[in-house]
């Protein structure tokens, strides 16, 4: 079972060094701990930054905050039934 608070966590710490706001995915690679290659984890989710950008189909660029982000993201994910 996937935890949606240590999702969001991992994400916020992960993507929280982006110099907000941010308006492409390429905005967030060089605050990201591993580059594209960071993993989020929780229960039987498993998926890189990568992966991450190519199941969000683009994202609702700009983004202001990483909350906001972060938010979109979790959204998504559990609208494709991943989380």
């Amino acid at each position: 079972m996937v935890d949606k608070a240590e999702l969001r966590e991992q994400m916020e710490e992960a993507f929280g060094e982006a110099d907000y706001p941010i308006s492409s995915p390429m905005d967030l690679v060089p605050a990201l701990p591993n580059g594209p290659g960071t993993k989020f984890e929780s229960g039987d989710f498993s998926m890189t930054a990568m992966e991450l950008n190519t199941k969000l189909g683009g994202g609702d660029f700009p983004y202001e905050s990483v909350e906001a982000f972060v938010n979109d993201v979790l959204a998504n994910l559990e609208e494709q039934g991943e989380i």
